[in-house]
């Protein structure tokens, strides 16, 4: 009888010391979510002060619609990445296959992106002659095609003037 008295006692002993465990492991876990909230509390304290001295740049984004600025996104990538002419990104950010965006905001991306047309056309004239061994006029009547790149006579003849 007084070994069932020991197992039972050992037993409860045993429960005791787990729950006691478990209650230190949930309040050393609850501890450090405190100095992470503290750490992230003072990041946030910076990166409010690195926002403040942006406030006149968020308050102009604040009122710009979301799809506005990812239009204008994608279109910058465009400029960048593919040296596309400006009617070639606002036709890519309307198209169905391309960005699907209204033609507001891809009106928005191609009034505000800070491209230069020539540059981007004569990058892509030295692609068709480097890649397709085209001649000055074929590269000429591509950049200018509506089935081509869409740059303006003008972007596409500075484009054949600096070609090497």
């Amino acid at each position: 009888m007084n070994n069932q008295k020991e197992n039972k006692m050992s037993k409860k002993t045993i429960i005791i010391i787990v729950v006691v465990i478990i209650i230190l492991i949930i309040g050393l876990a609850s501890g450090n979510n405190n100095s992470s909230e503290t750490n992230n509390s003072n990041n946030n304290s910076n990166n409010t002060q690195e926002e403040n001295s942006n406030v006149s740049k968020e308050d102009d984004d604040e009122d710009i619609p979301t799809e506005y600025k990812n239009a204008l996104k994608q279109a910058e990538t465009y400029s960048e990445m593919m040296h596309m002419s400006k009617q070639g990104i606002y036709d890519q950010l309307v198209s169905e296959y391309g960005g699907q965006f209204p033609a507001e905001a891809a009106q928005y991306a191609i009034d505000n992106i800070d491209a230069d047309w020539n540059a981007n056309a004569l990058e892509k004239a030295k692609e068709y002659q480097e890649t397709m061994a085209m001649s000055k006029d074929a590269i000429y009547d591509q950049l200018i095609s509506e089935y081509g790149e869409k740059f303006t006579p003008e972007e596409a003849q500075y484009a054949i003037d600096n070609l090497e």
